[in-house]
């Protein structure tokens, strides 16, 4: 993932429950980096006081495809 994207920090996240919809999927989180550390570790979930980051659909497809050829073992 890191080089992929810059990341400071990766986050993996498992979640699931056996309530509703029973299944256990990851979460690959990567922190980019200069996020203040107060920022980071929970705060990073704080949706209302950091948001969503807005990546257009391009630039979405073009890091899913790095995270691919990377898996995949591609140089």
């Amino acid at each position: 993932m890191s080089g992929a994207v810059p990341t400071e920090r990766l986050y993996v996240l498992s979640l699931g429950s056996r309530q509703g919809n029973p299944h256990v999927h990851w979460h690959l989180v990567p922190l980019p980096p200069g996020v203040p550390y107060a920022d980071q570790q929970l705060g990073l979930f704080d949706l209302e006081r950091l948001g969503v980051p807005d990546v257009p659909p391009d630039e979405q497809a073009a890091i899913a495809a790095a995270v691919r050829s990377r898996l995949a073992g591609a140089p």
